[in-house]
């Protein structure tokens, strides 16, 4: 006999957490429970205030027609809206035993804070230097002199820099500029500097920094293919849709000799943990972007491994709906 539930969670986040153009205080969101005779899965529905088309309430509305339809007895078929479609079929996955249970907990840490500081930190990491820097929230030339700091410090270091599609072309240069172009390759990969596709690639040509696509991604009509200049996709499946989709989008990847990049839109510990094991399972020889845990000041029922945060139970949580 199938069964579903959903669970609402509002939990506090840490001071000073920008999204764009608000603060967040809270980080809300669902967890989706279906239960099938003796097997049960789980997923987390948690839209991204000012990155997600859909809110938590349209979400919930949405979460409650598939998942009345899934108890019905027909198959849970992928909403478009994408924090539902994941969640859903996170919880779907589970319940057929899909979804593996091994997890790669690994991250590429998030630098932020004191570049003396931040060397210390990178020099002491253990294995596969890999580190992720935001740009573009700040002057590009401070973003360039801030990067080429940390390439220059830490020999072994490789950075992911994420912009946003923040920069006009000459902000992008001025970047560029403060960059020893000795340290560029080891810019693993600049997220869609400029504010158009192809002022990214031609970005990328003439400057010799390696891009990714992100917000690209998700628009409608992208196709993964290789162009020079794009080593990567980054994938935010929060934001992107179901694990099929995610799935087929890594495949894609692969064929065209891109590297796919599993990372988060500050999900909870709970739905941190299920991109853990979908980055070990989908792309095991990439680090994935994870380090978002910190800023939620708890975990949620599934904790992250050695995280000293507390941690809100399921029994503390709110029945949004049930059948």
């Amino acid at each position: 006999m199938r069964k579903a539930t959903l669970y609402a969670f509002s939990l506090p986040m840490e001071a000073g957490v920008i999204l764009r153009y608000q603060r967040l205080k809270t980080r809300d969101g669902l967890l989706v429970q279906l239960q099938d005779g003796d097997n049960e899965g789980w997923g987390e529905i948690s839209p991204l205030p000012e990155f997600s088309q859909e809110t938590v309430i349209e979400a919930a509305e949405e979460a409650k027609k598939r998942l009345a339809e899934w108890v019905s007895g027909q198959p849970l078929t992928d909403s478009l809206l994408p924090s539902v479609a994941f969640g859903c079929s996170c919880a779907l996955a589970e319940l057929t035993g899909e979804l593996p249970k091994q997890a790669d907990y690994r991250k590429a840490p998030l630098c932020s804070g004191d570049p003396d500081d931040l060397i210390l930190r990178l020099d002491a990491m253990d294995g596969d230097k890999i580190a992720k820097v935001k740009v573009g929230l700040y002057e590009a030339v401070r973003d360039g002199m801030v990067v080429n700091l940390l390439l220059e410090a830490v020999p072994d270091l490789k950075l992911r820099l994420d912009a946003n599609r923040s920069w006009t072309r000459a902000k992008a240069d001025g970047f560029a500029k403060y960059v020893n172009p000795d340290y560029r390759n080891r810019i693993d990969f600049l997220e869609e500097p400029c504010k158009t596709r192809e002022e990214s690639l031609q970005y990328a040509a003439d400057t010799g920094i390696a891009i990714a696509w992100d917000e690209s991604v998700r628009e409608p009509g992208f196709k993964v293919e290789p162009q020079q200049g794009v080593t990567a996709i980054v994938i935010k499946p929060t934001l992107t849709g179901s694990l099929v989709y995610c799935r087929s989008l890594v495949e894609e990847a692969n064929r065209n000799g891109l590297q796919a990049v599993i990372s988060s839109s500050i999900e909870t510990s709970f739905g941190l943990s299920q991109l853990a094991r979908i980055a070990h399972w989908l792309t095991p020889s990439t680090i994935p972007g994870l380090d978002t845990l910190d800023l939620i000041q708890s975990q949620l029922v599934r904790t992250w491994p050695e995280s000293q945060l507390p941690v809100i139970q399921l029994d503390e949580l709110t029945i949004e709906w049930q059948s």
